[in-house]
């Protein structure tokens, strides 16, 4: 079928509603299926998701290339997502930085030549590092305490990201990246946001309004959403020419991942995984692909789902199976967790560790060292490399204009 078709399941996707509002739509004629029951998106033209996918410049945005050698250190690194991304754009990592020690011998298994910075964070001078040109991170959010309410530079202080500001501090790129969970936004009402913002304007940085990004619309079969914050030294914002990256023109899928398509050259290699217990794999045996534990018997859900039964709500990560036709439910740090269950779509047992690293388009040669929870608990935390590729073409975009901008200023 054509990728201009779409089903039901993948319109909610594209639109982040529910499926249920899909067919409420369907029945009040703000969307009309074709007679297979699918839909066209040239019909779909007038939602902006929809018509930027239709309008996209991806094809443009491809041809992209640094117009010099940009040096990056990124911290927070761990198994590399971000890192094979932003290198594939055209980055050139000096450093990085990671403390937990079996994603840092990921590192190093795979990028022999990279320098990794393992340990704590706040043991790390930054002061010898120059002439960096890009910093990037995915700091953890923890709450902040707002003693005296100034949200400055000095109250974010036992904080992740005091230390991911010490660093830009010390280093002063004319770019930074922050990347973090959606709910960031919303953190503590909206404060520690607001006491992030505070600090980049402390540190002479002008941030661009964050955005969530959703991985499906950048070649990734994953419905992750990252927040991402760009941030342009003061002193160089006037050769500012960001701009979002370009959605990709399809929405791609779990088949796309696991079996040989647009994404890879070969179906998903086999590998290590967890199992399942006899009585759970019986119980999700019963659940039918894109299916979770309403799809069971009532006695079995009652059996299953214990006391979350009563609760109501919609719990449709528990029993969850994927579907080859829609692209996977954000993957977690355990593919087997009861609240978050990652079921295979046909075969009744979680996603492999290859599986899993497909899911968050890493390329397939590229190794997970430690035990097989880490590895997934690596894999489940790593930003997908084709959403953090997708944003270094923009990052090396601007990066090109400031450069360029100065250049001119010297003449």
């Amino acid at each position: 079928m054509s990728k201009e078709i779409i089903s039901e399941s993948l319109l909610a996707d594209i639109m982040s509603v529910s499926k249920r509002t899909v067919k409420i739509w369907k029945k009040n004629g703000k969307v009309t299926p074709l007679e297979n029951g699918y839909y066209s998106l040239s019909d779909l033209n007038e939602f902006p998701p929809i018509k930027a996918m239709l309008a996209s410049q991806w094809e443009e945005e491809q041809k992209i290339t640094p117009i010099k050698q940009y040096q990056s250190i990124e911290l927070f690194a761990g198994a590399g997502g971000l890192a094979i991304g932003l290198e594939k754009a055209g980055f050139h990592a000096v450093a990085l930085n990671e403390l937990d020690k079996n994603a840092c011998a990921t590192l190093r298994k795979n990028r022999p030549n990279w320098h990794v910075l393992e340990g704590d964070i706040s043991t790390i001078d930054f002061t010898g590092y120059h002439n960096i040109d890009f910093l990037s991170g995915g700091f953890p959010c923890q709450a902040f305490s707002y003693a005296g309410n100034k949200l400055g530079f000095e109250d974010t202080r036992g904080t992740l990201f005091f230390e991911f500001a010490r660093a830009i501090k010390e280093l002063k790129p004319k770019v930074f990246l922050g990347e973090n969970v959606r709910g960031l936004s919303s953190h503590d009402n909206g404060k520690t946001l607001q006491a992030i913002k505070s600090v980049i304007q402390e540190l002479g940085y002008t941030l661009i309004e964050p955005k969530v990004l959703k991985a499906i619309f950048y070649r990734v079969p994953q419905k992750r959403e990252r927040l991402f914050l760009v941030c342009i030294r003061n002193d160089l914002v006037k050769y500012n020419n960001f701009k979002w990256p370009e959605p990709f023109n399809t929405i791609l899928t779990v088949k796309d991942a696991l079996k040989k398509g647009v994404l890879y050259n070969t179906d998903c290699p086999k590998s290590q995984g967890q199992m399942y217990p006899e009585r759970k794999k019986k119980i999700l045996s019963m659940v039918p692909p894109g299916g979770c534990w309403v799809n069971l018997p009532d006695d079995i859900q009652r059996e299953y789902m214990q006391k979350s039964y009563f609760m109501g709500g919609g719990k449709t990560g528990m029993a969850r199976r994927l579907s080859y036709d829609s692209p996977s439910l954000t993957l977690t740090c355990a593919p087997a967790q009861k609240q978050t269950e990652r079921c295979h779509p046909e075969e009744t047992r979680p996603l492999t560790i290859r599986e899993y690293a497909r899911i968050q388009t890493f390329p397939d040669e590229w190794e997970f060292m430690g035990s097989i929870s880490s590895q997934y608990k690596q894999i489940g935390n790593a930003v997908p490399v084709n959403l953090a590729y997708s944003m270094g073409k923009k990052l090396i975009a601007l990066l090109n204009n400031i450069d360029q901008g100065i250049e001119n200023s010297k003449k």
